[in-house]
């Protein structure tokens, strides 16, 4: 049985999150942007990196390795239904193949999520949250 997921509780993740699959360099802004929607979601940050790497990779990976990737943004009605579409047809053929293909390029993010780390954690201290 598949998990049931709020996808109103997701958006705001799925939506920031996937500024990492753009073709662009992030700024300090943006880490703090995407660190404070986490700390506004209802999870922690061990379920954001499961969220990144089954829900956001699978579908906004290939942006990262095409040669005129998407730089300005992702409009949200398609990132929403392509996220939730790949999550439909998900199965555990597929979600081991996700498993593959996220070890092979995740190195891609090392960087982006350091620095994401670092705000969250920045964050969490200024505002005094313990999740």
């Amino acid at each position: 049985m598949k998990e049931k997921i709020n996808i109103e509780e997701r958006k705001p993740v799925w939506i920031s999150l996937s500024d990492f699959y753009l073709d662009i360099e992030l700024q300090e802004s943006d880490f703090k942007y995407i660190a404070r929607k986490i700390i506004e979601s209802p999870y922690s940050i061990m379920e954001v990196i499961e969220i990144i790497k089954y829900e956001i990779f699978p579908v906004l990976q290939p942006n990262l390795i095409s040669i005129a990737g998407e730089w300005t943004g992702f409009q949200e009605e398609w990132l929403i239904m392509s996220i939730t579409k790949s999550l439909d047809k998900r199965n555990s053929t597929k979600r081991f193949g996700v498993k593959c293909f996220w070890f092979i390029f995740k190195g891609m993010h090392n960087d982006d999520w350091e620095k994401l780390q670092k705000a969250y954690i920045e964050l969490k201290i200024d505002t005094g949250s313990n999740t």
